[in-house]
């Protein structure tokens, strides 16, 4: 089965807990599964079900037919890659860092800015940084971007205060049967 079949048999399960299924990832011995909150953030409780939905999943359809390998159920973190234009349209107001196509740049290929506006074509980025301050651009231009995590002013107790999303980050790995455990656990054939 291909990462798209994985995603396929994954979305649902993980939309029904109120998750979005960002990523999967798929390397030897490994299986990286990337949720995030449809609404709100996922925290550590909701990384658990998660983990227990999708190894209910993979009990049945097994990635590595025959093989160990390590599941990990995971949240983007902080600084979130955007790859499809509802994870632009979800960072409208974040400041981001996009790095152009070769053939699409004109100037430089790095920008960074706060995206203003995100449709199914394009997103506009706005900032100091920019020619004429805003720039905009297609989808099919971006080689990759990613959400950039800033640290806001003090407060009063000297401590800074992050000015985008506050996310708990974090991993949650499952066993066969839904157990917790310390670390991502080793699945398939023992």
């Amino acid at each position: 089965m291909g990462d798209e079949g994985i995603e396929a048999v994954l979305a649902s399960p993980v939309g029904a807990i109120g998750l979005e299924l960002v990523e999967v990832e798929r390397r030897p011995g490994l299986l990286r599964v990337v949720v995030d909150g449809a609404q709100q953030p996922a925290d550590l409780d909701r990384l658990a079900e998660a983990t227990r939905a999708v190894s209910a999943v993979l009990d049945r359809q097994d990635p590595f037919p025959g093989q160990r390998y390590t599941l990990e159920v995971t949240t983007p973190g902080l600084e979130r890659p955007l790859r499809t234009p509802r994870h632009f349209q979800r960072a409208v107001g974040e400041v981001v860092s996009v790095r152009l196509l070769a053939e699409a740049a004109t100037g430089e290929r790095r920008l960074r800015g706060r995206l203003t506006g995100a449709d199914e074509t394009g997103f506009v980025l706005e900032g100091p940084e920019l020619p004429d301050g805003r720039q905009v651009l297609r989808y099919e231009e971006v080689e990759r971007a990613r959400t950039v995590f800033e640290w806001g002013p003090a407060t009063g107790d000297g401590a800074g205060s992050p000015t985008g999303p506050r996310r708990r980050a974090g991993t949650a790995g499952g066993r066969r049967g839904g157990g917790q455990g310390p670390g991502s656990p080793t699945r398939g054939r023992r």
